[in-house]
């Protein structure tokens, strides 16, 4: 062998190669761009270097103690792989890949690449990461800065503000479908410092804003009598309500009503309520029921859950809700036990109980209902602190009694909070990631007693069949409200299509579940009238909420049609459901032929507050809404005007129910008063009056609404109580009194009293919370969601 011949092993390139391996390979020019033009031009995907190093590479060696019989490496400078670069600088056979196109800010050229070596002492790598460390800096310096507040709102995002004496102001937030339409599209509303979601009420009657505009001017120059009425009527709903509300803290008692009262209301709650709300376990009530109407020194705990019961039983006594005060003094008694700092103590099932009949009979009876939403959340976290949303195979070994309440209590929980989410336009305050208890399994009331008892088949009815029925359209009403109701919420209509969608076929499944039921023989068990109206007046709720923000939209625009037919039909059948006498279910003689006092349903929309009412009302005026889209459409044609008179013929019923309403005791008029304007205003366009004429019907039609008002509450204010002609003397700003309170359907009863004969107090809360010890976790959903609802400085 030649002693002057090299090995190959020992040959080595003096000078490092600078080109691509693309023109490498074709031995051509490269002008070491990433990419370079000729793989630009080749229309490559990559372009690779291998083995660059940065300018002088000699005195960069020499820095890092790096060797010219070491191996190197690039790596890019992208921040998005920063944190591989350290293990990447390990790796023998490690290339650098360029992008096919430039990066706007983090690319450098390829003369200011970093050499890293295969393997380094611990110095050399701390100094090699140094360096990475600056250069990464010097980037990012360069690197304009995204903002770190919240988006900024589409281009197409509105918010409009009403103002007016009759209604106060509003903010209605609203966007258009496409890019350079008008808003059209209802995303929230807020009035005060309240913001309400999608699924409120409110978002099918903004559009009534027309009717304030053209009463606004009448109310300045004509309208003295109008607005001297209705601040009358406030005043004698101010009385009213103060009279009805004990005083604040209104401390238990064990009187309960005579035994034949009690008897009634106790009946009235177990036929209506706790057949689709299961809280109880009706045989152990029923006994508890007895030893307390015969002991005169019961348990404290059990009267104050039996005066609930008998509050929500109340409701449907009568049809003038004559308990309706009683009532309400049971609720505040049942408050202020709760409000004791005594949580450690109650932590049972029965405390869930008595909870949950609290938020039920607030929102029904109408104490402070609004705010369930609020409730809801602190409610929810005493069951999860409990550990009811673990399902009790995964806790110690209980009784099967003990497992299925405590799945009972759990689903009710969370209708309760899907209710609540749906009246206020709140989020939900739970997920299908929160909980993994199973449904309640399918057994009788007595069959929980027993030892390991068998469910029934599921093609047999019990008493907890409704709920299971409401439980397996969980996670669809669930994404139906976080759809609605969520901060992000901007779901397009094929979202609302998909939506409507799922929602008929699991309409349709429970319906033919609940027909089955029905079609079996004379001896089984079926469900009642009452259920089966109560799921399909839920169902249609949720149908209604999905279609409603494109609702207005629907009247001007024919690509949102079929939402409008979907919203005006199941509001025609959800008023239908609610006041069965109508005209409108002349096809249906069975329901027509059944007489109003049997109806629990139809008393609990008349007498009590909450989703029956709101919903039945809300229905009202997107009929209304129709009615006038009609006319204003027919009005435009030179042939005969033709209506729909089923519709029209609910304007006319509702009216008479609203008025209703009213003599049973509701305090707020604002509901008749704006539903008698709407029709006064589709009644002078059906006549033809013009823009300027209308004003003047509009005025004659409040009169005439608040002087029928005024009367009604003349006569339920105790005239031994109150003088009735001082309100002329209450020194009340009518403007300021209008504008305070704007409900169409829920009458809060704050804690008024009159200290002098024209000064009033009103103090800022209604209910005493007490101190919470150490269940603040419970209360931070409550402030949470309270944060949510409102709004502050607006």
């Amino acid at each position: 062998m030649d002693p002057h011949h090299k090995p190959r092993s020992e040959r080595r390139r003096r000078r490092p190669p600078i080109s691509c391996l693309l023109c490498r390979k074709r031995k051509i020019k490269c002008d070491r761009e990433t990419p370079c033009s000729n793989c630009v031009r080749a229309k490559n995907a990559t372009c690779v270097y291998e083995a660059v190093s940065p300018p002088p590479p000699s005195t960069w060696k020499r820095a890092m103690g790096v060797s010219d019989n070491q191996s190197t490496k690039i790596h890019p400078p992208d921040d998005t792989h920063t944190e591989m670069q350290t293990d990447a600088a390990h790796t023998p056979s490690a290339v650098m890949t360029a992008p096919s196109g430039p990066s706007p800010s983090m690319s450098v050229p390829s003369d200011r690449a970093i050499m890293t070596p295969s393997s380094q002492p611990p110095t050399e790598e701390l100094h090699h990461l140094r360096f990475r460390v600056k250069q990464l800096e010097e980037q990012l310096a360069k690197t304009p800065r995204a903002s770190a507040g919240p988006t900024t709102p589409s281009p197409n995002y509105n918010i409009s503000t009403t103002t007016s004496y009759l209604a106060g102001t509003f903010h209605v937030t609203s966007e258009s479908a496409t890019e350079g339409q008008p808003p059209t599209i209802s995303r929230s509303i807020m009035h005060k410092t309240r913001v309400f979601g999608q699924s409120h009420w409110m978002n099918g009657v903004a559009q009534f804003a027309e009717v304030l505009d053209l009463i606004e001017p009448m109310l300045h120059n004509e309208g003295a009598r109008a607005m001297t009425n209705l601040s009358k009527c406030k005043w004698l709903g101010k009385m009213i309500k103060a009279q009805r509300t004990p005083a604040w803290p209104c401390s238990p008692t064990l009187d309960l009503p005579r035994r034949d009262v009690a008897d009634v209301l106790v009946a009235n709650y177990l036929r209506a309520s706790e057949t689709v709300y299961r809280v109880l376990h009706v045989p152990t009530f029923r006994r508890d029921y007895e030893a307390a109407m015969e002991s005169k020194n019961g348990d404290t705990a059990f009267v104050i859950l039996l005066k609930l019961v008998m509050a929500i039983g109340s409701t449907v006594y009568d049809d003038r809700f004559t308990m309706r005060a009683t009532a309400i003094r049971w609720v505040h008694e049942a408050q202020t036990w709760i409000s004791e700092p005594e949580f450690k103590a109650r932590l049972s099932l029965q405390f869930l109980q008595i909870n949950i009949l609290l938020l039920l009979a607030r929102e029904i009876v109408g104490v402070d209902g609004a705010l369930v939403w609020v409730s809801t959340g602190e409610l929810l976290r005493f069951a999860v602190y409990m550990g009811l949303n673990r399902d009790p195979e995964f806790l110690p070994r209980m009784s099967c009694y003990s497992s299925e309440m405590r799945r009972r209590l759990w689903n009710t929980i969370l209708e309760l909070d899907l209710q609540a989410s749906m009246e206020s336009g709140g989020p939900p305050l739970c997920s299908l990631n929160d909980f993994n208890t199973m449904p309640p399994g399918n057994f009788d009331d007595e069959a929980i007693n027993q030892q390991n008892p068998s469910p029934a088949p599921d093609d047999v009815f019990t008493d907890v069949s409704v709920a299971l029925a409401l439980r397996k359209m969980l996670p669809l009403r669930l994404c139906i409200v976080k759809t609605l109701n969520s901060i992000s919420s901007h779901a397009g209509y094929e979202e609302t299509l998909r939506l409507d969608q799922e929602l008929r076929g699991a309409s349709k499944q429970i319906s033919r579940e609940l027909q089955g039921y029905k079609a079996k023989g004379t001896g089984a068990r079926k469900p009642s009238r009452f259920q089966t109206r109560i799921v399909d007046f839920l169902i249609r709720r949720y149908m209604t909420a999905i279609h409603m923000p494109f609702f207005s939209a629907s009247l001007k625009e024919t690509q949102y049609a079929f939402s409008r037919r979907v919203v005006i039909e199941t509001s025609l059948k959800t008023w239908c459901n609610i006041f069965p006498m109508s005209t409108a279910m002349a096809s249906h003689s069975q329901d027509k032929a059944l007489p109003l006092e049997t109806d629990d349903l139809s008393r609990l929309a008349l007498c009590g507050s909450g989703s029956f009412r709101t919903s039945s009302m809300q229905a009202v005026f997107l009929i209304a809404a129709e009615l006038k889209t009609q006319v204003q459409e027919e009005t435009s044609t030179l042939g005969p005007m033709s209506l729909r008179r089923d519709l029209y013929s609910v304007l006319q019923e509702a009216k008479k129910w609203s008025l209703h309403c009213i003599e049973a005791g509701e305090t707020n008029i604002k509901g008749y008063l704006f539903l008698c304007l709407v029709c006064a205003q589709i009644n002078g366009l059906m006549r033809g009056l013009s823009r300027e004429e209308l004003p003047t019907v509009l005025l004659e039609a409040a009169d005439e609404a608040e002087a029928g008002c005024l009367s009604i509450l003349e006569g339920k204010i105790d005239a031994a109580t109150v003088d009735t002609n001082s309100q002329d003397d209450m020194g009340i700003d009518p403007v300021s009194e209008i504008m305070a309170d704007w409900s169409l359907m829920v009458s809060l009863p704050p804690q008024e009293s009159l200290t002098s004969a024209n000064t009033w107090k009103m103090p800022g809360t209604h209910f005493y919370l007490g101190d919470s010890g150490n269940m603040d976790w419970m209360t931070m959903d409550s402030l949470a969601a309270c944060a949510s609802y409102t709004v502050d400085g607006i």
